[in-house]
């Protein structure tokens, strides 16, 4: 099979990845076999391509946000999947089950979880596998490339909403309009909420507007109202401070970004006071996962999908970095 491996870790520019053919892999105990159909191409493969994120293992396979087929089902793999059925397999791979954050539900935090496309190989490939018990049933109505960035950048911008704490009904700031954000403004609307958009970039703007943002301006402006909530999801630590500024009394800025460039110094009374508070998000839970697919079975969101090929992985990670890509973009394998 044909598959990208990230051989030398470093700017998109330089190659980092390698496409490359191997052999198929084969289904472990409580695994399935999937044939990739589409994956999203997600920042944090970026991250993890340019070693913001050290690989944890050599010449892995990114990919994160695959739709696919089974086509072999391991040993004790649990009769939830069958060979034919559409699988979503997402970020978290696997938790220890057994720990104080496990146990509590906050499986997230586990000190032993492990990820699709950081310590096992992903879906920049024809064939991956997936744990079972970590593959998820997937919505009808929406096309492969459509649900292919909901299984990271969807779920994560789910639970960084949750994480804002938005009132009922409130103002909700957004920081950059990427994959993430332009899912996450629909599910915020179709709840209530009055959404605000900071973002670079005219057509980001005007797909924030289109989508039904009240207002869209530039990333480091302030909203014409004072936000109830925001979520960062620009991996750019010099918009902490103007978007706590933009809170208003007891506000919540939630932190969507596994990387994050430098916070600068916080004035505690401009940032902080009057209970301003930043929370940070970390991956999400399996029942994260659910909550969001059963909402957008509910709720259909519009999803800006610019297509490459699988063997143009590279040119969409260049175009991702550059910021020329509206929406998420997603390879079609």
């Amino acid at each position: 099979m044909h598959a990208w491996q990230v051989a030398r870790p470093g700017p998109v520019g330089t190659g980092p990845l390698e496409y490359v053919s191997t052999d198929v892999p084969r289904p472990g105990p409580g695994e399935l076999l999937v044939a990739v159909r589409a994956c999203g191409v997600c920042r944090t493969d970026l991250h993890v391509t340019e070693g913001d994120l050290p690989v944890h293992r050599k010449r892995v396979t990114p990919g994160h946000e695959v739709v696919g087929e089974v086509v072999d089902v391991g040993t004790d793999a649990g009769g939830q999947f069958r060979v034919g059925d559409r699988v979503g397999i997402a970020w978290l791979r696997h938790t220890c089950g057994a720990c104080t954050y496990c146990r509590r539900g906050d499986e997230n935090l586990c000190p032993n979880s492990r990820y699709t496309g950081w310590d096992a190989d992903g879906g920049y490939a024809e064939f991956t596998t997936v744990p079972a018990a970590y593959a998820h049933h997937l919505p009808d109505g929406y096309s492969d490339s459509e649900l292919a960035p909901l299984l990271c950048a969807g779920i994560i911008g789910y639970r960084s909403l949750q994480r804002a704490a938005l009132p009922p009904g409130g103002r909700l700031g957004l920081y950059g309009f990427g994959g993430s954000a332009h899912i996450t403004a629909q599910v915020a609307l179709a709840q209530g909420a009055e959404v605000h958009v900071m973002t670079r970039g005219v057509a980001a703007q005007q797909l924030a507007l289109d989508l039904g943002a009240a207002s869209a301006q530039e990333a480091s402006d302030p909203p014409p109202v004072k936000l109830d909530a925001a979520i960062l999801f620009a991996p750019v630590g010099d918009l902490v401070l103007p978007a706590l500024e933009a809170l208003d009394r007891g506000g919540t800025l939630a932190i969507a970004g596994i990387h994050l460039s430098d916070i600068p110094a916080l004035n505690y009374q401009r940032h902080l006071f009057q209970e301003r508070q930043i929370r940070s998000v970390t991956a999400n839970t399996r029942a994260d996962a659910r909550a969001f697919l059963d909402f957008v079975a509910e709720h259909h969101v519009t999803v800006t999908t610019p297509e490459y090929s699988l063997s143009q992985a590279d040119r969409a990670l260049s175009d991702l970095s550059a910021g020329r890509i509206s929406g998420a973009a997603v390879l079609l394998v």
